[in-house]
């Protein structure tokens, strides 16, 4: 039982998150300081918050991964999760909020950050997730709530209920209504509101702003209807009950507000979300977990820590989990629990046990990655979710600073992407780079100082490498014959080929038209050896692509002819003839399809067309009303800070997606320029 005499709940998981610069690390600091977790609350600013430790997010004064911190409230555990809010790290949230009880989505009162809030609360509702709006700074509000309201509700297809009004002295929000207690609450600077007497003349608004409240509720509550109708009070525990089920049936989002840099409003979130949020039996059935079998986790985040080795943060979904129990992945990989921690930033405390509904560190499970679901004993479980990542936009060719560091490198990246499964390693040896993907500039940027810092790492980044390719306009014939004297057996091989070009598209041909017996069968595999070896460089410095090569005469020699004779052949007929074929350079060219708000639409098609692209079309994004997908083709050499001029025309939230679509000829001043860079 809790203190009150309740019935206590269980640990409960609560995620934070919504857009960039909202408030959430800053909203965390405060419900530590209420809770008594800590005794001050930090600031972002001062870089002295518990979230937000790294050095990496404290340079950039940013979220760059998730904050943990559980904490004890009125008896009750809480495990909070703050979540990034920039578009760049939004992919943290997918692996945590599916198995929170609920979300606080941190918003404001702008315009601007409402397409971002748009999508944090589409991922939200289409993971099911129970969530409540807590609108932050309105210590700084302008405009009347009811407004801000209807700005809001734009930006969610969940209705939004409001549980509060403000109350306003001089223009300045000074405390509150709660609609559902019918009480007034004046704020304190970082202390619990005073409860006061319903200010004079506030009683018709807050009368009319309740009734509103009720008649949402009452429509999904028949009783309560009825009562409306015959002018009946409900009583207050209907009420509540009320609120307490449309939250968890996902019918409304109620809406609280405060100031998480005063810390005003705190006490009354931190009451709602105790008596009204879900507990860990709802959301195991929301994802299908059965309350019965071996204990069982879901792992949330992947954290290396140097010294401290790999941590684990798991929601423990069911069951016990004790220190040195094996466990075994929904991927099928063993571990042994090192250690069970409870976490408040970087502040960890061991623990013997950790408890159905705890989210904490584990300890060294080598096996297990970010997503995989995890259980105790021998048996594989089933995964809980199945989360893929999100497609990079953004990419950079990585080199190290120290040679020595090459194979360090390997096992850095490998560790990085673990933590991070949206940062995507490719190797293109054919060009001599290892490329990182992700999420933009800046997530990249923080990748790579982590190299540094976290690994000892130094690697510096460029531009990645277009894949030109180069094939021919004209047909053209040419001989070659490799003749070589030497002790004992020479070397001799003669061929006579034809090259002409191929559609786009279709590659290479090889074609023999031998007779007579001139170039003996033994040999004809040599030819198309060497050819293709020899295609791997035009004259212009890339590989020659669609076109058809045919061996058409040679010579031999019956003791000196040999393999290697006639690939030479080959590749110097080859290097005879594509010059006089007239090569062209090609560029390949991707599909692209940006996703933008209707707003930004003329700024995204100036983009492309700056970028030598060509608009394909545009339509309404699915299911999106005030967005739009631009179809268009771009060539790859004009990708690269796509995502980051596209970004900046919309606030943060434009992206795009891609797929290689052909090789196109490229001429003039941009085919010059690519030459140069090469001779």
């Amino acid at each position: 039982m809790a203190p009150n005499g309740r019935p206590a709940s269980g640990p409960r998981c609560i995620a934070i998150v919504g857009p960039f610069q909202s408030g959430k690390t800053t909203l965390l600091e405060s419900i530590l300081e209420r809770t008594g977790t800590i005794s001050r609350a930090g600031r972002v600013a001062t870089k002295d918050s518990v979230g937000d430790a790294s050095s990496e997010a404290r340079a950039h004064a940013m979220s760059i991964e998730p904050n943990v911190a559980t904490v004890n409230f009125l008896g009750e555990s809480l495990t909070f999760v703050d979540c990034p809010g920039s578009t760049e790290f939004l992919h943290e949230m997918r692996n945590i909020t599916p198995v929170c009880d609920a979300a606080i989505v941190v918003c404001e009162a702008d315009e601007r950050k409402i397409p971002a809030l748009e999508i944090i609360l589409r991922e939200l509702e289409e993971a099911d997730i129970p969530r409540f709006l807590f609108i932050n700074k309105i210590d700084t509000a302008t405009q009347r709530i009811r407004e801000t309201l209807a700005l809001l509700q734009e930006a969610s297809r969940t209705p939004l209920l409001l549980r509060q009004i403000p109350l306003w002295k001089d223009g300045i929000a000074v405390g509150f209504i709660d609609l559902a207690l019918e009480r007034a609450f004046i704020y304190r600077e970082h202390a619990p509101s005073e409860v006061v007497d319903l200010p004079e003349g506030e009683l018709p608004r807050e009368k009319e702003a309740r009734f509103a409240m009720l008649e949402r509720l009452a429509d999904y509550d028949d009783e309560l209807m009825e009562e409306l109708i015959s002018e009946i009070e409900p009583p207050r525990d209907q009420i509540f009950d009320d609120l307490s089920k449309e939250l968890r049936e996902r019918h409304v989002a109620p809406v609280l507000f405060g100031s998480a840099e005063r810390g005003n409003g705190i006490t009354r979130l931190l009451k709602a979300l105790r008596h009204e949020a879900p507990t860990l039996t709802e959301t195991r059935a929301r994802l299908g977990v059965s309350e019965e079998g071996a204990p069982l986790a879901q792992a949330m985040k992947t954290l290396h820590q140097g010294q401290g080795g790999k941590l684990s943060i798991a929601r423990v979904m069911r069951g016990t989990f004790h220190e040195g129990d094996m466990v075994v992945g929904s991927r099928g990989g063993e571990a042994r629990i090192g250690s069970l921690l409870t976490m408040v930033g970087n502040t960890t405390t061991r623990k013997p046990e950790a408890v159905a509904g705890d989210a904490v560190g584990f300890g060294r499970l080598e096996n297990i990655a970010t997503g995989d679901s995890f259980a105790a004993g021998k048996a594989r479980p089933e995964a809980i979710l199945s989360i893929a990542p999100p497609e990079p936009v953004y990419a950079v060719a990585l080199k190290v600073k120290d040679r020595k560091d090459d194979v360090r490198l390997s096992s850095a990246l490998a560790k990085i992407t673990e933590e991070d499964p949206s940062l995507v390693i490719e190797t293109r040896p054919e060009m001599g780079e290892i490329r990182l993907h992700g999420q933009g500039e800046m997530h990249l940027r923080v990748a790579v100082e982590k190299l540094a810092s976290r690994f000892q790492v130094g690697v510096e980044t460029a531009r990645p490498k277009v894949a030109y390719c180069e094939t021919i306009k004209l047909p053209a014939a040419a001989r070659g014959r490799h003749r070589k004297q030497t002790g004992g057996h020479g070397q001799f091989g003669d061929v006579m080929i034809e090259i002409k070009p191929l559609p786009r598209g279709d590659g290479f041909a090889f074609q023999d038209h031998i007779t007579g017996g001139v170039v003996p069968r033994q040999y004809i595999p040599s030819v198309e050896t060497g050819v293709r070896d020899a295609l791997k460089c035009g004259p212009l410095g890339f590989p020659v692509v669609d076109l058809a090569v045919s061996l058409t005469d040679g010579s031999y020699h019956t003791v000196d002819s040999s393999d290697a004779a006639f690939q030479a052949a080959a590749k110097l007929a080859l290097a005879e003839a594509l010059p006089k074929a007239k090569p062209v350079l090609l560029e390949p060219v991707l599909s692209v399809e940006i996703t933008i708000p209707s707003e930004a639409l003329s700024k995204a098609t100036a983009l492309v067309t700056g970028r030598r692209g060509q608009i394909l079309g545009y339509d309404e994004r699915p299911g999106w009303a005030g967005w739009q997908v631009l179809s268009a083709t771009i060539p790859e050499s004009e990708i690269g800070d796509l995502i980051v001029e596209l970004r900046s025309a919309t606030a943060g939230v434009g992206t795009f997606s891609t797929r290689f679509d052909h090789m196109a000829e490229l001429s003039g001043r941009p085919a010059e320029m690519v030459l140069q860079k090469i001779h």
